[in-house]
């Protein structure tokens, strides 16, 4: 099998990449020097020649607070740039794997969300990840989406990073203690996309780490496992937001189902609490 990965700078592109290398499987690594992917004819062009039996789509707008201000040009990226990659695909016969977000939801109630659920959207990123959702479904008939969140990897910026820097930098950070979800780690996620996208198990999944905590008990976590003495202040999503009023909206409830992994004979990803400890000997802080 040989795959194209797009993204490959960014977190989860990277370790996918390393992934494959492990198995032996053969890749192609994009990024937009490589591909634009805002571009139809690039991504014909470079699909094309890459002679590839799958893609693995990672490259996104992920600055969730920036969308607010410039939706054309995340619409661009995360929807009409999915749009080409899919079409592509489908014109050649490719299997396709869209990386979607736990904010295509409205992030309402306790429940946790099932991946055929109804999509609404709280802010731009959101709905731009939702319209590469319809994107890929529309066009593409050997699909796989998979929705992550609170993503952790050695390859870019994350909540863990900005903690460590942080907490170290003051000594003291405030963190909102009710917006509930699992994190995930993208080497446990980079083994699960390997395994699916050599299947035929097509549809909507979800993959985070297991366990569910709160961003507070996140961030109390990971000063504990680093061995950090920072002062951690719960504070509610309704204060934080008076202090940062032009942030995007977001979601309270990120629970997500994994139960489809299981029943279609896939490994859910190891808890949470153990994928931050083996990222914090992985990177340098």
């Amino acid at each position: 099998m040989r795959i194209l990965v797009t993204g490959v700078k960014g977190q989860l592109g990277h370790d996918i990449v390393n992934e494959c290398a492990k198995r032996g499987i053969e890749t192609v690594g994009v990024d937009i020097e490589e591909m634009d992917i805002t571009d139809p004819v690039s991504v014909e062009k470079v699909i094309t020649e890459a002679k590839v039996d799958a893609a693995i789509h990672c490259a996104a707008w992920t600055a969730v607070d920036a969308a607010e201000d410039n939706v054309d040009k995340c619409r661009l990226v995360n929807a009409y740039g999915t749009e080409n990659i899919a079409k592509v695909c489908e014109k050649l016969d490719i299997k396709m794997t869209y990386i979607s977000t736990d904010y295509v939801f409205d992030g309402q109630g306790t429940r946790p969300w099932e991946p055929d659920d109804e999509r609404h959207p709280l802010n731009v990123y959101g709905q731009t990840k939702y319209e590469g959702e319809l994107a890929v479904t529309n066009h593409v008939r050997k699909f796989f989406i998979v929705r992550i969140a609170w993503v952790f990897g050695v390859n870019g910026k994350n909540f863990i990073k900005t903690m460590l820097r942080v907490g170290k930098e003051r000594g003291a950070v405030s963190v909102v203690d009710d917006q509930i979800g699992s994190p995930t780690y993208t080497y446990d996620l980079s083994v699960l996309l390997v395994d699916m996208i050599q299947t035929d198990k097509y549809g909507f999944y979800h993959a985070t780490n297991e366990g569910l905590c709160s961003w507070y008990e996140f961030a109390c976590e990971i000063f504990k496992q680093a061995g950090l003495d920072v002062q951690v202040t719960p504070v509610d999503t309704a204060t934080y937001t008076k202090s940062y009023p032009n942030q995007a909206k977001r979601p309270m409830n990120s629970r997500m189902s994994k139960d489809k992994l299981e029943a279609n004979g896939f490994n859910r990803l190891p808890d949470w609490q153990d994928a931050l400890s083996r990222y914090l000997k992985e990177i340098e802080w």
